[in-house]
């Protein structure tokens, strides 16, 4: 039985109203014909879709009425298509191939370009009346139009009840089920397909072998690159393409590259492919090395692997390498996308590259990328990172939503540069803009506490994640915590929270490490590495400063050298300038000023500032002016305009009796305009710090403070501690020096 949309149509024509409906010059050529006679139609070619012409005027109208919904479905008319299709359909007395299939067809192609359901519904509830449904033209038709429309159900039934024997309607019910990530469908379907005995084609294994890959189905997906082995088709790039993805998604990378290595013929999709590949295992050497192949071939790269490659220099460290990327992504003409934009705003950020910064700001306005709101966070995170907390404020405070993402990005700024006022702030300000912090505010919020020493507020962020039961696994937050508390002093507290933890990592190790070695706890510190080291936690860069940073405040010389011989040959970390800086105070507090000599110049480093000053400190301390002068020339060349290291060379000077020596720095002080800063601590007052410098009368709290230091004063006195004044002077005594 026809469906009532088509009755309705159908019902109430007269010959008057199909003549009205019919173009004026058709009817020009016409005679008059009685559309209830029953000519036979014209004979219909199933390959060409035309019509023969034919002779009789009945014929002769079915034609024109095949060629009006034609021209209808072309311009996309589809109302008056559908009144075309019922007019053909009371033309003719009984529908024939010829007068339903390629209508039909033309129709439901319509309806799905249209994406208009309904009717393409009705359609194939009348194809179904007239028995057509399972024709090899429409079939594909209908798996095309459910599947554009997500019902992949339908579509599946249609696929199943057809007894074609051809792969395009299987082919298409796969390749949507591999669209819509419905993978374990898109297998059980080619399971069927193949149990029918119809035969996969090149245009089936693309689709199956993606959702082996995303399956992380392996014995299947062998299975399928077996039966492609032995299948009569032709060797095929888009199935080969295909392997070489399923198998970097299994991890199994030689079997890719083997594959990719024996294909005759190569598009940028393998190079692409194969790329990729090595980036998600990690494999940045051999992605590299790969891309550099590409390139030399001549093989046009997408802005993809640009990506990719980009993104493997920022993962590795190579930030320079990252920018020089994006520069030649530029200049193939390839415009950068946010992804890109991002990669270079993170580069620009590690580095304090401002300048490369801001050109990008320009792109992402230019293109009108900086509305994403991950580009923008991008931009503030480099602006903080660059130490332009201005610029980065802007754009936080033009930001229309902002997300946690965007506060975290802003408070990270403000906490990186110790700016412990405004991040509290700020933090306050999203409270009571109800946004609810994450474990990313919460762990970049904690160091600022142990920095100023604001241990109330540590706490209550404490109580905070000890509360929510989501916090109970995440080990960021509870390194932080450990972190916090060893660097605030309270190694107790530190260790309470470490032994209560389920999982550890080399953080939390490192964390703890470096709280024994700030309390002078040298062999805890030792041990508890060994403990790292027992249990198979590999130490980096950063837990290797707090062993020789613990080993050189408690003066163990042997072990600090042991352990940095160690950290080369068996742990295979390559000692950088950090490292260095260890081993010349370990040297210097020890007395070996000779050994910190001779590290400094055999190191591959160029010595920072802060080496200099604490070889020159060391020289102070034991009384060594020859290499404390050869030190602090090397210190004033770097940083002439610092103040304190005047005072550390003239405290040297001071503690050898070489007052002439102390006179010249002072009067270099002076000609070159270097002025001593006053010394400036933070005083707790109740639940705020106020800043307090020497000599200060103008804070409100000057008089109390004055009270307090006078009772600490004779306290230390009564305890037993005497001044000391051979070391050094203090900013008073160097002005009076000339």
């Amino acid at each position: 039985m026809r469906p009532s949309s088509f009755r309705l149509v159908l019902q109430g024509l007269s010959v008057s109203r199909i003549q009205k409906f019919i173009p004026k010059e058709w009817k020009q050529s016409i005679k008059p014909v009685d559309i209830q006679s029953n000519h036979p139609p014209a004979s219909y070619n199933y390959q060409s879709h035309e019509l023969k012409v034919c002779t009789t005027d009945g014929e002769f109208m079915l034609e024109k009425l095949l060629t009006s919904l034609k021209e209808f479905v072309t311009q996309g008319q589809l109302l008056k298509a559908f009144k075309s299709f019922s007019l053909i359909h009371l033309h003719v007395s009984s529908p024939t191939y010829e007068v339903v299939l390629y209508p039909s067809s033309s129709l439901l192609v319509s309806c799905t370009n249209l994406k208009l359901l309904q009717p393409g519904k009705q359609l194939h509830a009348h194809i179904i009346s007239l028995g057509f449904e399972q024709h090899p033209l429409l079939v594909p038709k209908l798996v095309t139009f459910y599947s554009t429309f997500h019902i992949l159900d339908d579509a599946r039934v249609v696929t199943e009840n057809c007894n074609i024997l051809h792969p395009l309607p299987w082919n298409l019910l796969i390749s949507s089920f591999v669209k819509n990530d419905m993978f374990e469908e898109a297998l059980v379907a080619y399971k069927k397909m193949v149990t029918k005995g119809i035969r996969p084609d090149n245009f089936t294994y693309p689709s199956v072998l993606k959702a082996c890959g995303e399956k992380l189905d392996v014995d299947f997906g062998r299975m399928v690159h077996n039966s492609i082995s032995g299948s009569y088709h032709d060797w095929n790039l888009y199935v080969h393409n295909a392997l070489i993805s399923m198998y970097g998604k299994f991890g199994q990378v030689d079997v890719a590259r083997d594959i990719f290595n024996k294909m005759p013929e190569r598009d940028d999709v393998s190079w692409n492919t194969m790329i990729s590949c090595y980036a998600s295992k990690s494999m940045w050497r051999e992605a590299f090395e790969l891309f550099g192949c590409m390139q030399a071939e001549g093989v046009k790269v997408n802005f993809i692997t640009w990506n990719t490659i980009a993104g493997g220099c920022l993962r590795i460290g190579n930030f320079k390498g990252s920018l020089e990327l994006l520069s030649q992504m530029k200049s193939s003409g390839i415009n950068l996308d946010p992804v890109a934009m991002i990669i270079g705003l993170g580069a620009c950020s590690h580095i304090g590259a401002l300048k490369s910064g801001k050109e990008i700001h320009g792109s992402t306005i230019r293109s009108y990328c900086d509305v994403s709101e991950n580009v923008r966070n991008a931009m503030i995170t480099m602006y903080s990172r660059c130490k332009d907390l201005r610029h980065a404020y802007i754009l936080f405070q033009s930001a229309e939503a902002r997300s946690i993402i965007t506060w975290n990005s802003i408070l990270s700024g403000y906490t990186h540069m110790g700016q412990s006022e405004e991040a509290s702030f700020l933090f306050q300000e999203m409270l009571h803009s109800g946004i609810e912090p994450n474990y990313v505010t919460i762990a970049s919020i904690l160091p600022l506490c142990a920095r100023v020493a604001n241990l109330q507020h540590g706490k209550e962020f404490h109580c905070y994640i000890t509360r929510r039961k989501v916090y109970e696994d995440c080990l960021l937050l509870w390194n932080a915590l450990v972190d916090m508390y060893a660097r605030s002093g309270k190694v107790l507290s530190a260790k309470r929270i470490f032994d209560l933890m389920r999982k550890r990592d080399e953080v939390t190790y490192t964390s703890l490490i470096a709280g024994y070695g700030m309390q002078g706890e040298g062999q805890a510190a030792i041990q508890l590495f060994k403990e790292m080291i027992n249990l198979q936690i590999k130490p980096d860069h950063v837990t290797m400063v707090a062993v020789l940073s613990a080993c050189s405040h408690c003066g163990l010389v042997i072990e600090g050298q042991l352990w940095f011989e160690k950290m080369q040959s068996v742990y295979g970390i390559i000692p950088r300038l950090e490292h260095f800086s260890c081993m010349v105070d370990l040297y210097g507090r020890a007395g070996l000023l000779n050994k910190a000599k001779e590290t400094i110049t055999r190191m591959p480093y160029k010595p920072s500032a802060a080496m200099w000053a604490t070889l020159l400190g060391a020289c102070r301390i034991h009384g060594n002016t020859d290499i404390g002068e050869w030190a602090a020339e090397k210190l004033l060349e770097l940083r002439p305009e610092n103040s304190g290291y005047y005072v550390l060379i003239a405290n040297m000077y001071a503690a050898a009796g070489c007052w002439s020596k102390l006179a010249k720095v002072r009067t270099s002080m002076r000609d070159l305009g270097v002025k001593k800063s006053p010394g400036c601590t933070w005083i707790d007052v109740g639940s705020i710090f106020y800043p307090f410098v020497v000599g200060d009368t103008i804070n409100p709290y000057a008089q109390e403070i004055y009270q307090v230091l006078d009772g600490l004063t004779e306290l230390m006195k009564y305890a037993g501690y005497v001044a000391c004044d051979k070391f050094g002077l203090d900013g008073e005594a160097l002005e009076e020096i000339e």
